[in-house]
């Protein structure tokens, strides 16, 4: 198996583990994915690298091929080697702490700026009573 084949196997165990469960030969399955995804990429790289060009230096051809591939292999990898649906254990439990502590924050924030208000008001009230004693 190719490391395409290594990283989709991988992500897919770990992301989407019932999916993963119901592939009748996960290593055959993955293999042929992998050998795909190769391929993929180097349509794609040539297609993303274009043309060479007489005047690109050996440096500037191998960097433009090693971006083309990097970005080859970015979109193959969205694209072809992850589930389209993940799998997260926990999520109602994991949002209902969000929630709560989203909310626990919000009513914080609230009381904070409660206090802001009740202490700028304080000092208003200070400060009148101040300026009215000095004139």
């Amino acid at each position: 198996m190719n490391k395409y084949g290594k990283f989709a196997q991988d992500t897919w165990k770990m992301t989407a583990p019932t999916q993963y469960s119901l592939i009748p030969d996960p290593e055959e399955w993955f293999r042929r994915l992998g050998e795909e995804a190769a391929q993929r990429v180097e349509e794609l790289t040539r297609e993303i690298a274009g043309p060479d060009s007489m005047t690109d230096s050996f440096l500037q051809k191998y960097g433009r091929l090693t971006a083309s591939q990097n970005q080859a292999e970015e979109i193959v990898r969205a694209e072809m080697l992850t589930p389209d649906e993940m799998e997260t254990e926990g999520d109602e439990a994991e949002e209902d702490e969000v929630d709560r502590r989203s909310r626990e924050l919000w009513e914080a924030n609230q009381e904070t700026l409660r206090l802001q208000r009740e202490l700028l008001d304080a000092y208003r009230d200070a400060e009148r009573d101040h300026y009215n004693q000095t004139s």
